[in-house]
């Protein structure tokens, strides 16, 4: 797998592969590439060329919209400059979709090709996000069975049990 013999013998090769628990923008385009080109190949052949152009141009647009949407929340979030300049650009980032879109439908585009091409980054998102979940952590080691701790745990709450002058605060 290319991996060098101390990656090997100290990595997964999940871990190999990035940061766990960190989702990176490349893995994001990645996955919708890879749905937008099948998408785009099995519309080609199974229903119409315009359909299959509609398709490619509405992932062209969400893939240039994700990428400035994942710009822009970087700056707001990381850094303490140009919050306002990058929340003024939430809002012309979507009027200039809207254009576009308008542009595009008004000049022949598929009306559901569009539609899906704009939706095929919400199944990439997803996917990469739970391909750069964080590795599971490993559990401690379980108390002896003689343990008096066991007699305080409530296994069908799954925490420890309350004592007897305790009591649970109802919710309503």
């Amino acid at each position: 797998m290319g991996l060098t013999a101390r990656q090997q013998d100290d990595e997964t090769p999940r871990q190999a592969m990035g940061a766990p628990g960190r989702l990176r923008q490349g893995a994001v385009l990645g996955w919708n590439l890879a749905f937008s080109a099948g998408a785009c190949a099995a519309s080609w052949v199974v229903l119409s060329p315009r359909f299959a152009t509609s398709l490619a141009l509405g992932s062209l647009l969400e893939s240039v919209n994700f990428r400035s949407l994942w710009h822009s929340s970087e700056r707001i979030l990381l850094a303490g400059a140009g919050r306002g300049a990058a929340l003024g650009g939430f809002g012309l980032r979507f009027v200039l979709l809207a254009i576009v879109l308008g542009v595009a439908l008004h000049a022949g585009a598929h009306p559901v090709g569009l539609l899906i091409g704009v939706s095929l980054i919400v199944p990439a998102i997803v996917l990469a996000a739970w391909r750069s979940r964080p590795l599971p952590g490993v559990p401690g080691p379980a108390p002896p069975p003689d343990d008096p701790s066991w007699d305080r745990w409530n296994p069908w709450l799954a925490r420890e049990r309350q004592a007897a002058g305790e009591e649970e605060e109802e919710e309503l």
